[in-house]
This record gives structure tokens, sequence and C-alpha cells, in this order.
């Protein structure tokens, strides 16, 4: 009768690969997190290598240890963490404080916590609602008076401020400017539109009074210094202008505004 050589009816695991050992067909090894299968008999000869060894198995990208795949256990360590890629590998993004978004910076940057914008960060304000009127015939600019100028305190340099006022004037003629005037920057300070202002008002003698209401945003805010703003008027005829007339309800404002907004 025929022997017939059915070979081995099970794999037989031999463990960790050691290069002194020899290894027949059906044995099975580990090496580097990975199992080879032996396919022809061999000492010496790595599991990677395809002549001797073929691979069963690949390791993993959750292993226990150096050896076997990446640990993100290692990586990620706190509750809240986040895993993520950048250029050249796993890294942790730790919690962000609460009521922050996490925010992509688009292809090629990693992503970061941001905070929501409201839009609006604070408000200043000054209002004038007695009888003082504020005078002047000077032809440059002067500072109208102490109820028409405010302080604040940006929160960001990428921030802008919105300024606003509104107030009843007066003149006896000529063409009255107003201007906004900024202190207390690293740069940029003084008025903030040269010569003509951001309005001109013709005054007709004995016309009566006029409301006259200016906006503009400031966006070279230079520094997170304390910043003081004043509007600034003057009369072209050097004859007498007036604000706040008239028992007016006349206020100036300023408003941080974000600058992802803009």
């Amino acid at each position: 009768m025929a022997t017939i050589n059915l070979g081995s009816i099970k794999f037989r695991w031999k463990g960790t690969y050691a290069g002194g050992t020899a290894y027949t067909v059906d044995d099975v090894v580990e090496y580097n997190g990975s199992s080879y299968i032996c396919i022809l008999a061999s000492t010496g000869n790595l599991p990677t290598d395809t002549t001797y060894f073929e691979q069963m198995s690949s390791a993993g990208t959750n292993g226990t240890n150096g050896t076997n795949g990446t640990d993100v256990g290692t990586t990620i360590t706190t509750q809240g963490d986040i895993l993520y890629r950048d250029g050249s590998g796993l890294q942790r993004l730790g919690a962000g404080t609460s009521g922050q978004f996490l925010k992509t910076l688009g292809t090629g940057a990693n992503p970061t916590w941001a905070d929501l914008s409201a839009g609006i960060k604070q408000i200043k304000f000054a209002s004038s609602t007695g009888t003082t009127q504020y005078t002047t015939n000077s032809s440059s600019f002067v500072d109208v008076g102490a109820n028409y100028q405010l302080t604040i305190t940006p929160t960001s340099t990428s921030n802008r401020i919105l300024l606003y006022t509104q107030f009843a004037d007066q003149g006896s003629g000529g063409r009255t400017y107003y201007n906004f005037n900024k202190s207390g920057d690293s740069s940029d300070n003084g008025d903030l539109i040269a010569n003509g202002g951001w309005a001109n008002v013709e005054n007709i003698m004995n016309s009566g009074n006029g409301y006259t209401s200016g906006m503009m945003v400031d966006n070279t805010i230079s520094s997170t210094n304390a910043l003081t703003y004043k509007l600034r008027f003057k009369n072209a005829s050097s004859v007498n202008t007036s604000v706040n007339v008239a028992d007016s309800i006349s206020f100036m404002m300023a408003i941080e505004l974000d600058g992802g907004l803009f």
C-alpha cells in the first residue's frame, strides 16, 4: 500500500521569531506585531522574506505595547482628548474650555479649539442730555467736550471699534466739520479722518437747530491698550458752531466688534 504524507494537520505556534531557530513548514511566528507562517524550512531568514514565510496577519493600530501597532492610549490620556494626525503622525488635542468649538483651519493645518464669535464684544456709551452747549469758532479741529469722549479697552488687536454719535447742532454761518480722534494706541493715534472729517454741515444763520449723526469703523487697532475716542469739530469760516443745543438727546458710542465679522 502506498504511503501518503499528510504533513502537518495544524499550525504550530512558535512564539516570537528567533534568528537561531530552525523553522519548518507550518510553523507560525510573531514578528514586529504581525504573524507569519513558514512555507519553506530555513534558519536565520526573517519572516518578511517571502521565500520562506507568508504573512498571516498584520499589526493593528491599537496595540498594547510599542511593538504591536500604535497604542493611542499613550497619546490621548485625559477625558475630553481628541486624536488627530498632523504632518508626522498621531497627536493629542487636549480639551478646550467650556463653550468652545472644534475649528478646522483647512487642508495642511491642525484643528484647534476656538471661541464662538458673539459679534459684539462690548459697548461703551457716553450721553449728554443737559443744556450745556459746546461751542467753537476754531478753523482747526478741537475737542467738543467731556460728554463727547469715552474710553474702551479692546480685547484683541484683530477686532474693530465701531464709533457712532448723534447730536443737535447750530451754527451762525459757514461749514462745520466733524471728526473722531483716538489716543492711547501704540500707533495710529490722532484724528481718524484727515482734513474734512466724516461729516460737514453747512450752517445757515437763523435757520434753527439740526441733528447730525456720524458713524465709522476704526480698523487700526494696534494693541490692547485702553483707547480714548473724542468727537472733534471745526468751523471753516471761523464763526460759532454749537453742539448739544436745545436740551437735545445726544450721545456717543464705541462698540468693539469681533474681527471675524470683517
